[in-house]
């Protein structure tokens, strides 16, 4: 039977200790408590000691060169005495002989060598544990900035030998990759710049939304140039202590210095680099300024031609300090946007490189099939793809497989529709008809892809659209046509059932929130005109804020015009699907049968032709599920992708 390895060292190290610690108590009690090993030692007076002298009860007596005696009684027992020579010494020593006492001399000893030893162990030995502790912790400290390197910075150091990263490992984004394709020049070549009098970029911030690849862009940078690369996340920086982190900035410049050319990147640099408090704040955050300040001197005092360049990455411009955005500290803004159909597609071969892939599957048909996802979502994407192919016993991925990884992603995993009660089932299934009927009776809705009644997580049901193309901006009809198609699941249940249900709580918050930019933001309203009202702040799905720059007489207005746009959206999804209940009736019927329709099939239903759109995701296995909310569409998402669309009713 074999034995692992580290449990016996474990129980070796224990005995070793366990042993170690009862011989040091020995030692100590041996050496500090030596009465305790035999019978205790009597101590006699001067006087005390002659009368047992002259009364014949001393046995012996070993006298020492400092006048100390030591003996025993002739009663066994063992005793001390200390005899105030020279004066007294002769008549005492006199006594002694006269009483028949065995008298035994001892010169003055110089110490032996172990006792000398022993007495210099007590004295260094706690000096010298404490010297090996402070020196233990300080070593685990410093490389993590501990009480020992609190200081120093924490970035890590990539040699140009170590790293392979470049821009052939950064999928798509040409554009982004011919922008930063300059610092490399520079880096490589700085002397066709300072020819012609440029100067290379002091800073440059990457902006984008999570998961887009800012800092594989970065690392690629690095790789591309060939020069030292510095990384630090901006969290590293703060600390309770005021001051600390302003000396970790020092610190770091000043070793990037020395590495020059270099570049530095710092990633989530909106850990430090939001707005300082104003005179009026009423909380502050006197650490995270002084290190911002720190930040800003130190990028305002190296030379441009010191070979050094800083990278940051952050997907919170909103919130950064306006000192650090100005020319000659970040002075480029690179958006890293989320992936169009083309570049999803070239990152989805790359996260598939090491994956078997069936040969029918087409990368071009997943990319189109997953607008508004990120470099991250497609990475998980291809990853719970593998998954799925495994728990089926698969050798191969399908596209089945992506087609329930992405159901899996968005909604949670899909339970059977046994969960339900059969009439609950019955009205999920109107629900969902009634978004799909008005979704393909719409002129400039996106086109329906499939119709499920599966569970999943918190919905109970999906209606998934998925764009034709990806729209970067929506007119006035499509929004209209939108918020129709939110209503359209209440409005069947109200023709079906006369009443509505709690299934539509999510439709009507997300109807109402579309409704309230319609007339707040986008100027869409002809009750206020072309008047934009914008918070700074994200409304959520109520479209409710705290913080409003305008009148109570505004915010009426405002809600009265988006109460007219839901009520209208709500009367046009009743009229549509009044006209045409009977091919409603026919999709509940075969919906509650079938628990997943496909689009062709709502369409044919309704008597109209399949508009030309996006392949199927692996119909024939798992159905799928709704995808990421619409987007919004202010002028903050010009470069943002349309999402596919989703109607789901609650629990």
């Amino acid at each position: 039977m074999s034995v692992s390895g580290p449990e016996p060292r474990r129980r070796r190290a224990w005995i070793v200790w366990v042993l170690s610690a009862l011989l040091l108590i020995g030692l100590g009690l041996v050496l500090f408590l030596p009465g305790t090993f035999g019978p205790s030692t009597t101590n006699l007076t001067y006087s005390a000691f002659l009368t047992d002298v002259e009364g014949h009860k001393v046995s012996t007596a070993v006298i020492d060169a400092d006048g100390t005696v030591t003996g025993d009684l002739t009663s066994g027992a063992p005793y001390t005495t200390v005899i105030p020579l020279p004066l007294a010494g002769q008549p005492a020593i006199a006594s002694l002989r006269s009483a028949d006492v065995a008298v035994t001399f001892v010169a003055a000893a110089q110490g032996s060598i172990w006792s000398t030893l022993g007495t210099w162990l007590l004295i260094v030995g706690p000096i010298v544990l404490v010297w090996w502790f402070m020196a233990r912790m300080a070593r685990r400290a410093g490389a993590s900035g501990g009480i020992f390197g609190v200081t120093k910075s924490s970035a890590k150091l990539f040699e140009p030998s170590t790293r392979t990263t470049t821009f052939a490992d950064v999928a798509g984004y040409d554009g982004v990759k011919a922008e930063v394709s300059e610092i490399v020049d520079f880096l490589r070549n700085p002397d066709r710049y300072r020819r012609l009098g440029a100067a290379a970029p002091r800073g440059v911030l990457l902006v984008g939304p999570p998961g887009t690849g800012k800092t594989l862009l970065a690392r690629a940078v690095a790789g591309e140039a060939q020069v030292n690369f510095f990384s630090v996340d901006g969290s590293s920086f703060v600390e309770m202590f005021v001051g600390v982190g302003a000396s970790r900035v020092r610190d770091l410049f000043q070793t990037v210095r020395a590495s020059a050319p270099a570049i530095l990147f710092i990633d989530e640099i909106d850990a430090i680099g939001q707005r300082r408090s104003s005179a009026t704040s009423y909380a502050s955050n006197d650490e995270r300024e002084q290190t911002l300040n720190q930040l800003l001197a130190e990028m305002d005092g190296f030379e441009t031609s010191s070979g050094v360049v800083v990278l940051a990455a952050t997907n919170r411009p909103d919130v950064l300090d306006t000192a650090l955005l100005r020319p000659g500290r970040f002075d480029r803004h690179i958006t890293v946007p989320l992936p169009n159909a083309a570049e999803r597609t070239a990152i989805l071969a790359v996260h598939c490189r090491d994956k078997p892939l069936d040969p029918a599957l087409e990368l071009e048909t997943i990319a189109r099939g997953t607008p508004g996802f990120s470099g991250a979502d497609l990475a998980n994407l291809a990853n719970e793809a593998a998954i799925e192919a495994v728990r089926a016993g698969r050798e191969r991925i399908v596209a089945s497989d992506f087609g329930s990884a992405r159901d899996r992603l968005i909604l949670g995993r899909r339970e059977s529709s046994g969960v339900l009660l059969v009439e609950e089932k019955r009205q999920v299934a109107v629900h969902e008809c009634g978004h799909a009927v008005v979704a393909a009776l719409s002129e400039h809705a996106d086109p329906v892809d499939k119709v499920t009644i599966l569970p999943a997580g918190d919905t109970l049901g999906a209606t998934e659209q998925l764009p034709l193309a990806e729209h970067r901006l929506q007119g006035e009809s499509a929004l209209l046509d939108r918020l129709t198609v939110a209503l359209g699941g209440r409005a069947a249940e109200l023709i079906v059932y006369g009443e509505g249900s709690t299934g539509a709580a999510s439709d009507l918050a997300a109807a109402t929130a579309l409704a309230t930019r319609i007339v707040r933001d986008f100027g869409l309203s002809p009750a206020l005109g072309p008047v934009g009202y914008p918070t700074g702040e994200d409304a959520g799905e109520s479209g409710a804020t705290l913080n409003r720059p305008y009148s109570e007489e505004t915010q009426r207005a405002v809600d009265t015009e988006v109460a007219r746009l839901v009520r209208q959206a709500e009367a046009r999804a009743t009229d549509l699907l009044s006209h045409h209940r009977t091919a409603l009736d026919a999709l509940v019927v075969r919906l509650f049968d079938a628990e997943t329709l496909d689009g062709a099939v709502v369409y044919g239903e309704l008597g109209r032709p399949v508009p030309e759109r996006v392949p199927q995701l692996g119909a024939q296995v798992t159905p799928p599920a709704s995808a990421h909310e619409p987007g919004d569409l202010g002028a903050g998402d010009a470069g943002r992708p349309s999402a596919p669309a989703r109607r789901r009713p609650t629990r």
